[in-house]
This record gives C-alpha cells, structure tokens and sequence, in this order.
C-alpha cells in the first residue's frame, strides 16, 4: 500500500457510523484497483457496496447455519468424489436447486450406514441457509425426546411450532427404533402438519415402505407416511460406509507399527 492509499482517520469514523466499518479493511485494495483502471465513481461505489453486501450475505448465512444445527463441515463442496458410492446425481442437482423447498417438496434420503446421508441432508441445508430460508436440523431419537419432556411442563406447543415454522426440516435417522404411543402420535403430527407448513428431509437406513412398523399405531400412521411420500423425492445411496474406506490405512497404520516393533526386537 502506497502513501497514497492511507485512509483518512475522519473517513474511517464516518464508515464506522453509518456501520461499514468492515470496509476499511477492504478499501485500500479498492482504491488501488480503481486507480490503476481508473474507474468511474459511480463503478466503484458499487464495488464497494457490492462487497459489503457479500460479506453481509454470508456472516447471515453463517448465523442462520449455526442455529439450524447444521456441520460446519458437511457443505456440497466439501463432497468427497472419490468416495464408493451411487446414487443419481441428476436428482441430487436438483435438490441443490431447491426447487423442492419453493414447492413444499420433500426429500427422504435413504442407504445403510456410512454412505453419506447425513452429509448430504445437511449439505442441502447449508445451501438453503445461503439463500435465505430457515432450516433445523435434528436427529430423530433427540426429537422425539424432547417432545415427550416437553409435555410435562406445557411447553408441547411451542416445541412443535418451533419444528413446523422453519422452511425446512431436517430429520435425521428416522425409523430406526420402535416408538412408543407418544412419540408415535408426535411422529404423525410432525408429518401431516409439515404436509402442509413446509419441506422436511428426511434421513433413514430404512425406506418409507419400513417406517410403519414402528409407530405404534401403523393404522394412523399410514396417511401420515402416504401424504409424505407421495409428495417426496427419493435418494437412495449404495455403496461402502466411510468405515470401510478407512480400513485399508489402518491396516496399513498397523502392519507399519508392526515392522517397527520387529525392527526394534
């Protein structure tokens, strides 16, 4: 940075009080860049707001991530390719669309263990997160758990309307376990309410058609599970679970450590 580019102390207050403080760290960069281009005013004020309005965008986008629940480092871009597994990457785009959030879709994203499932519902999440929709994510056992505690103290309706007002919900590991009648009766509401509040992803080692054998009353359940999939997309991911993807370098972690000793004997 040239003399030149030195900031005016009274320019930095007046950015500081009309809350563009964070320019200033930006702004000797800028100046250099419309100096050397000569650019118009008028250009590089946009610039400048442009700027702002990214960082913005993303700090809100970054906020909203974190009270959605979601991994910081489960995000698409951070997918690993190389990974064994199929599944139909054409669908997969065009749930990163989110056009199934625009249209009160929803998603079940179904395989066994270690395939990916978890990652991708909260990949779709960050994505919904950057462009401005509210999103939870949960893990089913946890959910449930707390509706049923919330119960003794009145707080029922307020824990569900926290479930049903968000844009998207992300239910993870659902129908792995049988439920009990409350949690079965939660379960049904949950389904036919967010039919008609929102889009819910839902993560399973278990298909849709398995999920009735675990509530407690399957008769009631069954239009709750119809409504949801008659109006879901399904991913289905096969392949090997990341556990077995590790295994050849402890293995060879192992054999290492083996040489070793022996060398050492």
């Amino acid at each position: 940075m040239t003399t030149t580019d030195a900031m005016d102390p009274d320019l930095k207050t007046l950015l500081r009080r009309v809350k563009l403080g964070k320019l200033i760290d930006t702004l000797p960069e800028r100046l250099s860049l419309a100096r050397q281009q000569k650019m118009p005013h008028q250009d590089f004020l946009t610039l400048l707001l442009a700027d702002e309005v990214s960082r913005r965008d993303s700090n809100a986008a970054a906020v909203r991530a974190e009270r959605a629940r979601l991994d910081p480092a489960m995000q698409i871009e951070r997918w690993d390719e190389t990974s064994k597994v199929q599944f139909d990457r054409a669908l997969l785009n065009e749930l990163v669309s989110l056009r199934f959030l625009d249209a009160h879709a929803h998603a079940a994203i179904v395989g066994p263990v270690g395939v990916g499932k978890t990652f991708l519902a909260h990949a779709l999440g960050h994505v919904a997160c950057r462009r401005g929709h509210s999103v939870l994510a949960l893990r089913a056992d946890k959910m449930l758990k707390t509706l049923k505690h919330a119960r003794l103290d009145n707080s029922h309706d307020a824990e569900m309307r926290r479930l049903l007002v968000v844009d998207l919900l992300i239910v993870d590991d659902f129908g792995l376990d049988a439920m009990d009648a409350t949690e079965s009766r939660d379960a049904h509401e949950l389904l036919t309410e967010r039919d008609r509040a929102g889009s819910i992803i839902i993560t399973s080692n278990r298909g849709p058609d398995e999920w009735l054998a675990t509530f407690a009353d399957p008769v009631r359940a069954q239009g709750a599970i119809d409504r949801f999939t008659s109006n879901a997309f399904d991913l289905v991911i096969e392949g090997e679970s990341y556990r077995s993807r590790l295994k050849p370098q402890l293995a060879s972690g192992s054999q290492t450590g083996q040489r070793s000793r022996a060398q050492r004997h």
